[in-house]
């Protein structure tokens, strides 16, 4: 199971990291479910960060002003997640707005898997996962 590690609340106040985030709520869920062919993973920051792993996907006024912990995506912090920081430079670069489903759909079908493999590794364990899984 895939959730994004942004949005639920339900982790305890203490935990401010995403591996914080991560790796409590990770055991946590699979300690819920105690099944042994239920693997919990998140999406680091949104499905946005993957893209972040391939500037060139962006409009060029964009992707010239992402800033440099956009270089490891899942590294960008929680005040100013991917998809946030994606409307933002939308809207003050170009004029037009981030929108997650359109713009998000259309830039997902362009990314290079594997650009986004190497620079996401909680990415790159869900991939990784999925294909031991599927042998």
């Amino acid at each position: 199971m895939v959730i994004d590690l942004y949005g639920p609340t339900f982790y305890p106040n203490t935990m401010k990291t995403a591996d914080e985030r991560f790796d409590w709520g990770k055991k946590e869920l699979e300690k819920k479910v105690n099944h042994p062919k239920f693997y919990q993973f998140f999406a680091v920051h949104e499905t946005e960060a993957w893209l972040l792993a391939d500037p060139d996907l962006f409009p060029i006024e964009v992707k010239k002003a992402l800033p440099a912990k956009a270089v490891n995506p899942e590294t960008v912090n929680f005040d100013e997640p991917p998809a946030k920081l994606l409307e933002r430079l939308y809207s003050q670069k170009t004029g037009r707005r981030y929108k997650k489903v359109t713009n998000g759909r259309e830039l997902f079908g362009k990314l290079d898997p594997n650009l986004a493999y190497g620079k996401c590794p909680r990415l790159k364990e869900l991939l990784d996962k999925m294909l031991e899984l599927a042998e």
